[in-house]
This record gives structure tokens, sequence and C-alpha cells, in this order.
């Protein structure tokens, strides 16, 4: 009677859970610069485990689509502790809900270099490609190669040439979304605005700006200035997300919620202090 009892309710559990997620819109998560020790310069990194762990949890419980952490996951270049931690957190996302890495500026170095990008390579995988989530086609770069190709000018070329390859395969899958995720904005609120550290260079921003313009693209979702901005280029919303690591500017540590179930993207920063019981 009692083993009866317990997968009765498990069962009536499972199908509550289903039926609460069935007419829910779908919806994504962005995280940026969870930056491990960058609060203590590299002595520790408390401040980002208790963050980055608040934040998995919170995602845990809200199930999207999938999460995005658009760079900067370490702040020292393939050192092993910081990795180490930010992995360890992340392996208890639940593993129904996809993760998706995105390489920042701290990740491989403020210019590339074909050591720095191998370690990236070796500890998370491919540093661009794509993926599909229902009505979502996500395209996800490496801005190291926009911004410092440095050694990596053969790997810069190449990866432009597969976004061009990509754009067109996105237009033929008629998506009804197609998204770029990225660490460095390729501008903070306007596309004529001059070079800086927070943006891609000129050349490299109008170049890719072009490529992207002739393309089915509505949304650039960036991170690095560890601050929330928005812009637009032409038909393109580029949005830059403030850190779930340390932030600055006068922002809060928090995450992005975009829910693409419409015609049209809706997105909202919460921070961490804040963040909703339930996404309507």
């Amino acid at each position: 009677m009692r083993r009866t009892r317990s997968v009765f309710l498990f069962a009536a559990a499972a199908l509550a859970a289903a039926c609460l997620g069935a007419d829910r819109e779908p919806f994504f998560v962005q995280m940026s610069d969870p930056q491990f020790g960058m609060v203590s310069n590299n002595n520790g990194f408390k401040f980002e485990t208790r963050n980055l762990e608040r934040a998995v949890q919170w995602v845990n419980r809200l199930r999207p689509a999938f999460v995005v952490v658009t760079g900067d996951l370490v702040n020292r270049p393939a050192d092993p502790a910081q990795v180490g931690e930010y992995r360890r957190i992340m392996a208890g996302l639940d593993r129904s809900i996809p993760l998706y890495n995105v390489p920042g500026n701290h990740d491989i170095g403020n210019q590339c270099s074909a050591e720095s990008l191998q370690a990236w390579r070796r500890t998370f995988g491919r540093d661009h490609y794509s993926f599909r989530s229902g009505a979502l086609y996500g395209i996800v770069l490496n801005t190291v190669l926009l911004s410092a190709p440095g050694e990596c000018a053969a790997e810069a070329a190449a990866q432009e040439a597969w976004l061009a390859e990509e754009l067109e395969k996105a237009r033929r899958a008629r998506a009804r979304h197609v998204v770029v995720f990225q660490h460095h904005p390729p501008f903070v609120a306007d596309a004529e605005e001059a070079a800086g550290y927070h943006n891609l260079p000129v050349p490299a921003r109008r170049r890719y700006l072009e490529l992207l313009g002739k393309s089915t693209v509505s949304h650039v979702f960036a991170g690095h200035l560890h601050r929330n901005a928005e812009g637009r280029a032409g038909g393109i919303a580029v949005i830059t997300t403030g850190a779930v690591g340390k932030p600055l500017g006068g922002s809060r540590s928090g995450l992005r919620v975009v829910k693409f179930g419409g015609r049209v993207l809706e997105h909202q920063y919460h921070a961490l202090e804040e963040m909703p019981g339930r996404i309507e």
C-alpha cells in the first residue's frame, strides 16, 4: 500500500509539473560574466561562487529551454581553479537544460593566441557554433576573433566565412527567431560610436553589422560591460546584459530572461535578489 501511494504521489507531481509548463511560453536564460576571481583579483572566488550557485538553483526550479553564458567564465585564462569552480557549479544544472558556453576576452585573452584558443577548445569545446531550440536558431560567436585576432587571423577569417554560411542556413530554415550570442557587444548604444575596450573595432564592426543586416537576425545578446545596455542597428537589437558576477556602473548582479514563443522576443533583466518565482 505504501509503495502504491508513493508511486501515485510521484505521478501526480509529475503531471502537475507538466501541466504547469504546458501553457507557458518558452524562454531561455542569459547569464554573462561570472568571471571567477574578479572580485578578489584572483585570490579566491567566494563572491562568484555564491552568485552562480544562486542562479543555477533558480534556473533548476524554473526550467528554461536552455541557458547561455555569454563569456568571461573566469577572470584569468585557463586558470585551473577558476575553470574548475565554474564547471563544478554548472555541473549542477539540471541535465534536461542545455548549456551553451560562449568565450570571452578573459577566457581567451585580450589578444587571441593559438595556445589560448586551443585551451578553450580542450576545456569547453567549440568557440563558435549554432543550435536550435524550438522556433529559435542560435548562433554563438567568438568575438575575441573580431576584436583582437592576434595570432589567430586564419581562425578569424574561417569564423567569418562560417558565419556567412550559417546565416544563410538560418534563412533557409525559416526559424521564427534568429539570435546571435557573443561576449563583446558590437557597440554599446550607437553603431557609429568610437571604438574602445567595451565594443568592437570600427572596421570589424562595420563588416559584421553589414553581414547581419542582410540576414534574418533580430537580436544580438552580449555581455562584457558588467552592466545593461541596449542599442539598434537597423532592424537588429543589440542587448548587453549585466554580470551574474561582479556588477559595474551602478548595476546589480543578475541574469536575463528571454521569452521566444511569440512573434517578438520579450526580455527582462532580473537582479539575483529579485528573481521571480515563475515566468508568466
